[in-house]
């Protein structure tokens, strides 16, 4: 059967009255009312059961749309004036929704053109010549809060359909009208720190092509951002730019970074190009505050592998040396991490353990025994934040639950005010977040950044460097299931598809639990 977009009212278009209709095609089909099976089969094929969610993905199918966000939010935007529209549009390629950009396109096709910045993030090149033309100047102005060339290099236009040519070519425009290939913007997090458009191009959004371009028309590799997230891309194209065109690691904490993922491939590069004493040393900064670290102390809490661990100490790393208050097999060991502790001891490292130390290995080992019940008040601070250096590691919840068991305080924060229950829901690491639910937490905490549980969840769904083999959904279901309450706000902030589809279902079906709260 064919599923054929039905024509709907105005009034019937509304996600109220569908979210009304949801319901009652619900019922139909818990009754097996054969015109409700025929209309769900011909979107669902062989459904047995109907949830709402599902309800209202037939029903936003039958009204044309490809799911619930997207008739949802193509009715908002029929109520947006033009100017909101078009500050919608950047948003979304600044983010690279490209349903929502579709979406907008589709209603208003000329949008895009509404100014030069969203002229250029959407890589309309007759555009973008036409304005030049009129007014050469623009191109160093100011369009809303950065130049048109950061409007270009932070788009994610490239991932939604638009074509590489264009993109270089309204690049190629804005320099010979005189814009500055080391433009930066603020920083949208609120520190000093400002975002090169190198950094727009590659940290941001992956987008080696644009990055090539700026490097080679005089883009300063060493711009402090840059190579640090080129480690986060999941490959070593952006490293490999950077580094042949003169970027320095030194500084950058870009080998750490590497570190936190076992790139080992990644490692090496950044060793061969000369992240020396610096980096290897304890002692150096990391871009945590309150923290010095050294690499092969960082290696062993991140559960590098050996042959990691052995790149570093080959280059130099000190196997004895103390950071955190450990050394780094204490760390190793306190961890779980028997490769790097094994490489460390064949190299001569100090292999001693404090009492505490010894303890916490056990902890690791699942040697514990029952009298290890734990003194918190005799350990670093370091060892204090376990469960949250833990909380998004895979595999270790057996782990966790023996720290809770031994004494550890399940409501403890790192230093950004994350407790490990908030760490797992960013992470999506479903199965903790529910052993952290069991621990009678603080749901109500509000971290350093201001946001509370469903902020984190919401944002690392968005933002978690493994989202797409995470269960984000599931951890933001528990907490809700747990009486959270849903800020109304969260209903509009971005979020992917079936994040959106979700929440827009739990509201309708707990209303009492939306409040009126923006989201943090």
């Amino acid at each position: 059967m064919t599923n054929t977009p039905t024509q709907l009212r105005p009034d019937q278009a509304r996600p109220e009255f569908l979210r009304r209709a949801a319901k009652s095609l619900r019922k139909a089909f818990a009754d097996s009312d054969p015109q409700a099976v025929s209309r769900v089969h011909a979107v669902l094929p062989g459904a047995q059961t109907l949830r709402h969610a599902d309800a209202l993905h037939v029903l936003a199918r039958e009204a044309g749309h490809d799911s619930w966000p997207k008739l949802v939010f193509a009715e908002d935007a029929r109520a947006l004036d033009r100017a909101a529209r078009a500050d919608r549009l950047g948003r979304a390629l600044t983010q690279g929704h490209s349903w929502v950009i579709d979406a907008l396109l589709a209603e208003t096709p000329d949008l895009g053109r509404d100014s030069l910045g969203l002229a250029c993030a959407t890589y309309d090149v007759a555009e973008v010549s036409r304005r030049l033309a009129k007014d050469p100047a623009a191109a160093t102005r100011p369009d809303g809060d950065r130049r048109p060339i950061a409007h270009l290099a932070f788009s994610r236009f490239h991932q939604c359909g638009g074509a590489e040519a264009d993109m270089l070519a309204v690049a190629q425009a804005l320099l010979a009208a005189g814009a500055d290939v080391n433009d930066t913007i603020a920083d949208e997090q609120g520190s000093d720190q400002r975002l090169s458009v190198l950094y727009g191009a590659i940290g941001h959004g992956n987008n080696m092509a644009l990055a090539e371009w700026l490097l080679d028309h005089g883009a300063d590799p060493n711009d402090n951002e840059s190579l640090y997230h080129a480690t986060e891309l999941g490959h070593r194209g952006g490293i490999r730019l950077l580094l042949a065109h003169g970027a320095r690691p030194e500084g950058t904490n870009a080998l750490l970074r590497a570190l936190d993922f076992d790139d080992a491939e990644a490692v090496s590069l950044l060793l061969a190009a000369g992240s020396g004493p610096a980096e290897l040393a304890a002692g150096q900064p990391s871009e945590e505050p309150q923290l010095v670290t050294g690499a092969l102390h960082h290696a062993a809490r991140r559960m590098c592998s050996a042959k990691t661990a052995r790149m570093l100490v080959d280059h130099g790393a000190d196997p004895s040396a103390r950071a955190f208050g450990h050394t780094a097999y204490a760390l190793a060991r306190m961890h779980g991490n028997a490769a790097v502790a094994q490489v460390i001891a064949q190299a001569g490292g100090d292999t001693t353990l404090s009492g505490p130390e010894a303890q916490l290995a056990r902890a690791a080992d699942g040697t514990a025994g029952p009298r290890d019940w734990i003194d918190m008040a005799v350990l670093s601070d370091e060892s204090r934040r376990l469960l949250c250096r833990m909380s998004g590691r895979p595999g270790a919840l057996g782990h966790m639950q023996r720290l809770v068991e031994m004494g550890f305080d399940s409501n403890g924060t790192d230093e950004m005010g994350l407790t490990p229950l908030m760490l797992a829901g960013w992470e999506g690491q479903a199965d903790v977040f529910a052993f952290f639910l069991g621990q009678r937490p603080d749901l109500g905490h509000v971290n350093r950044f201001g946001g509370g549980l469903l902020d984190t969840i919401l944002h690392g769904s968005l933002n978690c460097p493994h989202r797409a083999d995470r269960d984000h959904l599931g951890c933001m279901e528990q907490a809700l299931h747990q009486g959270v309450a849903l800020p109304r706000g969260m209903l509009k902030a971005e979020a992917g598809a079936a994040m959106a589809a979700f929440l827009a279902d739990w509201a309708e079906r707990h209303p009492g639990q939306v409040v009126d709260r923006p989201a943090g």
